[in-house]
């Protein structure tokens, strides 16, 4: 598994927006935040579906939604990661279109998550910019064909790429936010 930049970026970028959303100090802005938060109860809260806006704020122990958290701007978000802003901007899109995130437009826009931070995976990032988790010759691994000797390893990647899979799906933002309070408390 190669992890490139752009799907290294937008995982730090979605752990952001979910430390905002939950009021973590790891939010992008450190202890000033630029982020421009909305009243609880405002009209920006998290996305339910891709398709539209949810009727309440998540509950419950990591439950890191965006409704009634802060929504990130992108410019904080990329200064705050070290990510060009341009580049950013084609990252964000391509996690608003895959359902991770919401975006509101206006002075007081920004991004929030779709869901909680423990109901998306660090899979389901990977997936939303990158494809297929794992890839042979540029084709996904199951689309990998040999014959003769080499027949055995498209099992091979394919073993690979389940174990990737189960470590990413299994692995969720709110999961990566603990562990990094654990860290900083320890």
């Amino acid at each position: 598994m190669y992890v490139s930049a752009r799907s290294d970026y937008a995982l730090r970028a979605m752990l952001a927006v979910a430390a905002a959303s939950t009021g973590g100090d790891g939010g992008p802005a450190g202890s000033e935040s630029p982020t421009g938060s909305v009243p609880a109860g405002g009209s920006a809260a998290s996305a339910g579906s891709p398709s539209g806006p949810s009727s309440g704020p998540a509950s419950g122990p990591g439950a890191s939604g965006g409704a009634g958290g802060e929504l990130v701007k992108a410019a904080a978000l990329a200064e705050s990661q070290g990510i060009p802003l341009s580049f950013l901007q084609g990252i964000l899109l391509d996690l608003r279109r895959a359902g991770l995130l919401h975006s509101h437009r206006g002075t007081e826009g920004g991004y929030a998550l779709t869901r909680p931070a423990g109901e998306i995976s660090v899979g389901d990032v990977l997936r939303a910019v990158g494809g297929s988790l794992t890839t042979v010759r540029g084709l996904p691994a199951e689309d990998a064909g040999y014959h003769g000797v080499a027949t055995g390893l498209r099992d091979v990647w394919l073993a690979v790429h389940g174990a990737i899979a189960v470590v990413v799906d299994r692995t969720t933002l709110a999961d990566l936010l603990v562990r990094r309070e654990r860290s900083a408390i320890g």
